[in-house]
């Protein structure tokens, strides 16, 4: 038994913004919350998207202070402004950190209580304030999922937050609010994507749906990502990223994630870490335990990212989309190892504590034990 969540209207391509504000208006709402990121407010996107709700009639107000790995007091913040201005919906404006600020806002203002209540898999009862997601990066695909990732203070961890109930009413990925992305946030984001994907894949609970995109997903990236990060003003690099990063999503939300995310999120709750670098370095680390257990996967992975395996082993063919994922990874200027990032070995016990109890680590292909995720984390270093 498989189920099927995506947003019912998905708007994409360049120039859709304007497409999706007449949607918008036909929903009849009245005044929106928009969350969004201080950065993206002063450079002027967070005025596009207002002028254009305000010429339809919609009222606005803008909670800019979403952090980069979004907190539980983000959450609170936002719902206070949401409430006193008596908004009927939210709107995010941004990559994963205000989609996920969002999307906890619009659980909470539905059905009470803390975002901590919800942590876990479909732990709220009803659904949240509708949620309209405009993406700026190419990404996390949070505009189009399920999943919101908050990071709790007080714990230091990121708790996954997967829930039919915040699936965004509409996504927007229009690749001209892309366009100005600095390349090192265009890298960490293009690797977050095809991470999403290679889990995905390699998921215990892949169908032949979440296949079809994943594999889609990691040639698009192959293909452009190198591009979009050099050249941040190409428009068709931009949008065949936008597409791809779409089709992981769905890849993912259906398919669920493995270890690189149960980890990742870990790395990002503990030290604040970008959670594309940190998932962009355990890559291939995860993908060659996991390679014990799946190598045709692996092996259909490398045809993706463009690997000639024929005269391979099945072995070989795995190893050669590693080799693939660290060549990409490289040419793109993602750091080697985790202990650039300031890591410490000191900090893998309770590090592998917490991946293991993710929802992520569910449907890593091969089930570890805390031994060989400390192992796994030593040779990310």
């Amino acid at each position: 038994m498989a189920a099927f969540f995506i947003p019912s209207v998905n708007f994409m391509g360049a120039g859709c913004l304007s497409e999706a504000a007449n949607a918008i208006q036909s929903h009849g709402f009245k005044k929106g919350l928009i969350v969004t990121d201080a950065i993206l407010n002063q450079i002027g996107v967070v005025k596009q998207v207002s002028d254009l709700l305000n010429e339809r009639h919609i009222e606005t107000v803008v909670y800019d202070a979403t952090k980069p790995n979004p907190t539980t007091h983000n959450v609170e913040q936002g719902l206070a402004m949401l409430k006193d201005n008596q908004c009927d919906f939210v709107i995010s404006l941004g990559g994963g950190s205000p989609h996920d600020c969002a999307k906890g806002i619009a659980l909470v203002a539905a059905n009470g209580g803390h975002i901590g209540d919800y942590e876990g898999v479909d732990r709220s009862a009803k659904p949240q304030l509708p949620l309209i997601s405009i993406n700026t990066t190419a990404g996390t695909a949070s505009e189009m999922t399920r999943f919101c990732i908050i990071t709790d203070e007080e714990r230091h961890i990121k708790m996954a937050i997967v829930d039919k109930h915040t699936t965004p009413l509409m996504s927007v990925n229009d690749p001209k609010l892309m366009l100005a992305k600095p390349a090192s946030l265009t890298a960490a984001t293009g690797m977050d994507a095809l991470t999403h994907a290679i889990e995905a894949y390699v998921s215990t609970a892949a169908t032949p749906i979440t296949d079809a995109v994943a594999l889609k997903a990691m040639e698009l990236i192959q293909d452009n990502l190198r591009t979009a990060v050099k050249d941040g003003a190409n428009l068709h690099a931009r949008e065949q990223m936008a597409y791809a990063q779409f089709m992981a999503g769905m890849a993912f939300n259906n398919a669920s994630l493995g270890y690189v995310h149960a980890m990742a999120h870990q790395l990002g709750g503990l030290y604040d870490l970008p959670h594309g670098v940190c998932n962009a370095i355990l890559l291939p680390h995860v993908e060659r335990y996991n390679a014990q257990v799946c190598p045709e996967r692996l092996q259909d992975v490398a045809v993706a990212m463009g690997v000639d395996v024929s005269g391979m082993t099945v072995t070989d063919a795995a190893e050669a989309a590693i080799q693939a994922i660290q060549s990409l990874s490289q040419d793109v200027g993602i750091p080697t190892g985790l202990r650039q990032l300031g890591v410490k070995a000191d900090d893998f016990p309770v590090l592998a504590d917490n991946a293991l109890k993710d929802a992520c680590s569910l449907t890593n292909p091969k089930q570890g034990t805390h031994a060989d995720i400390c192992s796994i984390f030593a040779d990310a270093m």
